[in-house]
């Protein structure tokens, strides 16, 4: 396996400036299309993979996430497309479908240029209806989870005979999910002439024979992460969940001493809804984004340097170049999937030596990102709370004073309103107080200057574990916390499965969020899940088709019995005596006398 990663490593260091797009042999309608988005100069990983992929030949790269590895294999795809081809020409693994559908829409974007290309993302959680219905239509990219992938080549309704180039994007997370065989399958019983890009932040062993055995002299290329943040930026963020974001942005203005702000949204359209909703809370906002001219682009951001206008709701189009000495504060309404672009928004702020503040808004199921941006930047983020009614409240009272010590300097018009606020008094015989009291609130108008008390504390993730003394005596069951059921699943320590495993492979294919998991306990031949008890009969019959570990894990409601085992084997029977998917009363999930048989496995023989 030939390797240039001293040279890359060198490069990155002390040319990277030097090379733009247009340098690495990539066609107009591409180049076009990274212009259109703010794309300039290529990162290391790019300027080494794309030209190496559009040469025709394998490789390795070993690249942290953040460092612009989906432009490295996308693009080159993207230039060499058959668009007169409906079958699948290119396929992308990914371990998640979150990172699926992120690989999407960066292909949508970089073939922004190109007429008619179809992108499919394939996954569990989604039904399989939607996707045979853009399979039959035709494809040109397909990017999934390898279970999903799996189903669709035993079921026949994925056609990879023309593939052309194969992704296997961070094949090490791919691994330690348990997906290793899947993997291996799909290598396998794809075209032997496709081209092959691998991509790892890792190079354990068992990537490293995959890379031998399926990859033709495959270029090594490492590239190790140039994203760093400046010191002089304080990195903050708070667990929202999606529906409070515009209360959390809302409060955060309010406590916030800022000068000027950029908002960073994730699309077009939520960069307009943000905006729209400020302005209605009296802020003085616009946003910028791909579907607003240049012209009007460069007259808002004139506004936001002039001072004429406090807030920028944008997309990452206004991530790169701009420098606007007023921003203060840097909000990201939506956290980037990338560390790149991280560093790209946060450093329109505390620019030339000033200060500067990043506050990030993350769901709970976006936990990960947040470790992964600190891996990649090598910095701490803070976590802080949501900024109470109090804060909120003592704040405004602040600003309420400052107001009236402002007007108390403005001598002469405080002299005629004190002889019309006499008049009144002598006339209505109300104390002096009552009169500043009551025309505090003809100022105030209609809104509120404090807000309530919360009607309820917000909604937080479980953290509390169960008292040490509720637990029941070994080797009693014990029973799942409310709203959830115990199912079990056929795989165990005897096939080595981890806890990880279990909670990726059935968010995968279920469709399931991290808050649907409860406990999880794992015994010699089997595990107990405790999950939502309400799961819809299609979420089951999804979950029953997963793979863990290349084995199917049969899953179904615990009956808290012992299972006898009397066949040896170390797979424990179902409660219909056989080896089948079982829930013991089939009812419960319908017949499955409809469903096409699952055909068997290929196994290679060859090595």
């Amino acid at each position: 396996m030939h390797t240039n990663a001293d040279q890359i490593e060198d490069e990155a260091q002390t040319e990277p400036a030097a090379m733009t797009f247009s340098d690495l042999g990539l066609s107009q309608p591409v180049l076009k299309a990274l212009k259109g988005i703010g794309y300039e100069t290529p990162s290391a990983i790019q300027a080494a993979t794309i030209p190496t992929l559009l040469g025709g030949r394998d490789v390795v790269g070993m690249a942290q996430t953040g460092t612009g590895k989906t432009a490295a294999f996308a693009l080159p795809i993207i230039d060499r497309l058959d668009l007169s081809q409906k079958t699948p020409q290119a396929l992308v693994l990914a371990p998640t479908r979150e990172l699926a559908l992120q690989v999407c829409e960066a292909f949508e974007k970089y073939a922004g240029h190109l007429k008619d290309v179809h992108v499919l993302p394939v996954y569990g959680g989604q039904g399989y209806g939607v996707q045979l219905s853009a399979l039959r239509r035709g494809v040109h990219i397909v990017v999934g989870t390898p279970g999903r992938i799996i189903d669709h080549l035993e079921k026949g309704t994925l056609d990879l005979s023309a593939l052309q180039y194969l992704v296997l994007d961070e094949a090490d997370e791919m691994l330690k999910m348990g997906f290793a065989e899947d993997v291996e399958t799909i290598l396998a019983e794809t075209p032997a002439t496709k081209q092959v890009a691998l991509f790892s932040a890792t190079m354990p062993a068992q990537i490293r024979r995959i890379a031998s055995q399926y990859l033709r002299d495959p270029e090594e290329i490492t590239v190790k992460s140039k994203t760093q943040t400046s010191a002089n930026i304080s990195q903050r963020y708070l667990i929202t969940a999606w529906q409070q974001k515009m209360d959390a942005l809302t409060r955060i203005l309010e406590v916030e001493n800022f000068d000027g702000m950029i908002v960073f949204g994730r699309t077009r359209s939520v960069t307009e809804e943000i905006a729209e909703k400020l302005r209605a809370r009296g802020y003085s906002a616009a946003a910028i984004n791909g579907d607003i001219a240049q012209p009007q682009r460069e007259k808002t951001v004139n506004q936001l340097k002039s001072g004429k206008l406090d807030i920028l709701v944008a997309t990452d189009v206004a991530a790169r170049g701009l420098d606007v000495e007023r921003v203060s504060h840097v909000v990201n309404y939506d956290i980037p999937t990338d560390a790149e672009s991280y560093v790209h928004r946060i450093g329109r702020t505390g620019r030339a030596g000033r200060t500067g503040d990043a506050i990030s808004f993350v769901t709970p199921r976006e936990r990960g990102l947040v470790k992964m941006i600190e891996r990649a930047t090598r910095q701490q983020l803070t976590e802080i709370p949501l900024p109470s009614v109090d804060e909120v409240n003592v704040t405004r009272l602040s600003r309420f004073d400052d107001r009236i010590t402002a007007a108390l300097g403005e001598a002469e018009r405080i002299e005629a309103f004190r002889d019309i606020v006499a008049h009144y008094v002598r006339n209505h015989d109300v104390p002096e107080a009552d009169v500043a009291a009551a025309l505090a609130v003809v100022a105030q108008g209609d809104t509120p200057l404090l807000l309530e008390p919360d009607a309820a504390p917000a909604a937080r993730e479980r953290t509390e574990r169960p008292d040490r003394g509720d637990r029941p005596e070994r080797g009693e069951r014990r029973a799942p916390r409310e709203g959830f059921a115990t199912y079990r699943i056929a795989v165990g320590k005897r096939q080595r499965v981890e806890p990880r495993q279990i909670v990726g492979a059935l968010a995968n294919e279920g469709g399931l969020r991290r808050d649907d998991f409860g406990a999880i306990k794992i015994m010699p031949d089997f595990s107990l899940v405790e999950l939502p008890a309400n799961l819809s009969r299609e979420a089951l019959d999804r979950l029953a088709d997963t793979r863990i570990s290349g084995q199917l894990i049969e899953l179904r409601p615990d009956s808290g019995r012992p299972q006898r085992r009397t066949d040896g084997a170390s797979r424990p029977r179902d409660d219909r005596g056989s080896s089948g998917r079982g829930y013991g009363d089939s009812a419960a999930r319908g017949s499955y006398d409809d469903r096409p048989a699952r055909k068997p496995r290929h196994k290679r023989t060859d090595g």
